[in-house]
């Protein structure tokens, strides 16, 4: 399995290219129009988008996917976020091309998409419709969680007490895993769960 972090241009959140056969592709939060020419860069069609959550930020490039062929996926509490106004990207000004949502899961769905493996992790919090994936040794977090930090809880459907539980649930997974978040650099869950100044568990 190999794992494409593109960085953002501008204000955005990362994005990822999960490929098992350097062929086809999941797109994990696709910020910008422009991870549809990333893709094909790296010879990758995606064919599938999974979003952690559905802020303006994290889905600017669904719209270009969808229209090459992806299906777009996201926890069914969050389509009615990432499609309509509680995306922020009126409020921010940001222009955004409309996009449908063509599949959704529920917490402890296992995805097998494009060859690869994918375990659902619901974790409201940041939204009410937040999610985390785990593929291979890798959890994507989203706004979930970050490198010694948390999302914010102040937004439409946020939660501090959700994302409290949500944190405890992810600390409370067996093993290690490289955590990809939606912003700022990669971490270990090891880490986050011995120093995160926001919750630990020692």
């Amino acid at each position: 399995m190999q794992i494409y972090k593109i960085y953002p241009i501008g204000f955005a959140a990362n994005s990822y290219l999960i490929t098992a056969d350097g062929k086809s592709a999941i797109a994990v939060d696709p910020a910008q129009p422009r991870i549809l020419d990333e893709a094909k860069k790296r010879g990758l069609e995606v064919k599938y988008v999974l979003l952690t959550h559905g802020h303006f930020d994290h889905i600017g490039g669904c719209a270009a996917l969808q229209a090459a062929g992806a299906k777009v996926g996201c926890l069914e509490a969050e389509r009615a976020l990432a499609t309509g106004k509680n995306n922020l990207a009126e409020e921010f000004g940001v222009p955004m091309s409309a996009f449908t949502v063509d599949f959704t899961f529920r917490d402890g769905d296992q995805l097998d998409l494009c060859g690869i493996h994918v375990r659902v992790v619901a974790t409201p919090g940041h939204t009410a419709g937040g999610a985390c994936f785990i593929a291979g040794d890798r959890l994507f977090t989203g706004d979930t969680l970050f490198a010694g930090d948390v999302g914010r809880t102040d937004l439409p459907t946020g939660s501090g007490v959700a994302l409290t539980a949500s944190l405890k649930k992810l600390y409370a997974l067996e093993g290690d895993f490289v955590v990809c978040p939606g912003h700022g650099e990669d971490s270990t869950l090891s880490y986050e769960r011995q120093f995160n100044g926001y919750i630990r568990q020692c």
